[in-house]
């Protein structure tokens, strides 16, 4: 492969990227954003290219981070769903829990009745 080749890839690379953090880690949008015809040259660049790879995954790191800011701003503005939903995954260890309690009886009997 040419330098010219490997530039025009590498550029591609960088474009990408900036797709995906502008539409929030969405392949095939990216893919259409910057002409990339297959996801699965995407997937080869993964594979093959370790600093991708990772500048992808981050991504989706970006992406938690965006959707927790959401969630915050909800439960700013007084979103009762966006605040029971957020106690009941991070405050559990306060009882913000929803539990079955279930009784069980056990009634011992002989295996070999004499």
């Amino acid at each position: 492969m040419s330098n010219i080749e490997q530039n025009s890839i590498e550029k591609k690379k960088e474009l990408f990227i900036d797709a995906m953090m502008s539409q929030l880690g969405n392949i095939t949008k990216s893919c259409e954003i910057v002409g990339i015809k297959s996801r699965t040259t995407i997937y080869n660049w993964m594979e093959n290219d370790p600093v991708f790879r990772e500048a992808i995954n981050n991504i989706d790191e970006f992406v938690i981070d965006f959707a927790e800011n959401s969630l915050f701003k909800q439960i700013q503005e007084g979103n009762t769903a966006a605040t029971i939903f957020y106690l009941k995954t991070k405050g559990q260890k306060r009882g913000y829990v929803e539990k079955q309690i279930q009784e069980v009886n056990i009634i011992e009997q002989p295996l070999f009745p004499e």
